[in-house]
């Protein structure tokens, strides 16, 4: 029994009798069961040190910014609204890593970003000092972090409208061209027919960029509403419908015969079949979508709308108001960061059963 747990590394330990009675392990046993607590703290740390590099980062960010003096020639005024939003992240890091110390999981994510966090962070501070502090470029077209801030914080209500009429009409447009872009890759990769007529008119048609179709949706539709929806869709139509087709033509034939021995129809075949293979294909051609709609949106509504976020930015910029154009930016780049996530998590819930066979 003893070498038995010996091989399972847990020692036999001999006690002596100490004051009062109690009885505790003595000497070489002593040592062993300190050292197997101490592998178990290690193999499940509830610390570690990589948390702490974005609070270094930030300090590092705080003590540059109030140590060093701000550039003579920088005539704009200056603002606390920088220091106020790095006290915020010194505090959203500093509860997430005490959350950290407890969870497992925001310990493992907190430590994987730690150095990406980092690096951000002293980013932002070289962009301060190189504006405000060192004055190295135009302020005018380069404001510092705290003229963009500001904005946020002035101005929000009004991005928010714009940002939700942008939303709605890229939307409508998405929808759109992801359900036509849908029908026609299925009509063309099932059916030879469809793929003579139509693949010459989407090889000539589809490269060209949906923003050189501008003028002439200007003209053909009455409101400058309906041509963005147009445009938008038209974006996304294209990639849609060209991954759609090569994902149900790569599908194996032996599927689509076993099913039809067994007495699916067509339409049987496609529901079932090919449209569930040719998934992965899908969602690609809507990802290049998606990213072909936020450009087209961009473009349509700097243009012809009146009203939006790409509008926003037209008329700050002839305004030469450059903190709201970066303002407008930051908003743009963090709401298409949440909607590719979204259609990711989408994605690997609808195809779920595939995550076997298909790495993503």
């Amino acid at each position: 029994m003893s070498d038995l747990l010996q091989e399972k590394n847990e020692p036999i330990l001999t006690t002596r009798r100490g004051p009062g009675g109690i009885e505790t392990p003595t000497g070489k046993n002593l040592r062993l069961r300190l050292n197997n607590t101490s592998r178990k703290l290690i193999s499940n740390p509830g610390f570690n040190w990589c948390i702490l590099i974005p609070l270094a980062s930030l300090g590092m960010v705080l003590g540059l910014h109030h140590t060093l003096p701000t550039h003579p020639q920088y005539r704009v005024k200056e603002l606390p609204y920088f220091s106020l939003f790095i006290y915020l992240l010194l505090g959203v890091f500093t509860v997430w890593g005490l959350v950290s110390m407890v969870n497992r999981k925001h310990r493992e994510r907190l430590v994987y970003k730690s150095w990406f966090f980092g690096v951000a962070f002293l980013s932002l501070s070289a962009y301060d000092l190189i504006t405000i502090k060192l004055n190295l470029i135009p302020s005018l077209y380069f404001p510092a972090p705290e003229r963009i801030i500001e904005v946020f914080i002035k101005d929000w209500w009004f991005l928010l409208q714009c940002l939700g009429y942008s939303l709605r009409l890229l939307l409508g447009g998405f929808v759109l061209g992801v359900f036509l872009g849908v029908l026609t890759g299925t009509f063309i990769g099932w059916s030879q027919r469809w793929n003579y007529w139509i693949m010459p008119f989407i090889r000539i048609v589809g490269p060209i960029p949906s923003t050189a179709w501008i003028p002439i949706a200007l003209v053909v539709f009455t409101r400058a509403t309906d041509a963005s929806l147009f445009l938008i869709a038209l974006g996304v139509w294209f990639p849609t419908t060209i991954l759609t087709s090569s994902g149900i033509l790569n599908v194996r034939k032996t599927y689509f015969e076993v099913s039809s021995t067994l007495g699916a129809s067509n339409l049987r075949n496609i529901l079932s079949i090919a449209l569930p293979a040719a998934a992965p294909s899908i969602f690609v051609g809507i990802f290049n979508g998606t990213s072909a709609s936020f450009l087209t949106l961009m473009a349509a509504e700097m243009i012809g709308c009146k009203f939006g976020i790409g509008w926003y930015i037209n008329w700050q910029r002839e305004t030469l108001a450059y903190p709201q154009v970066y303002a407008a930016l930051i908003v743009i780049a963090f709401t298409f960061s949440l909607l590719i996530n979204l259609q990711f998590k989408i994605r690997n819930k609808v195809l779920n059963w595939q995550k076997g066979t298909i790495r993503w």
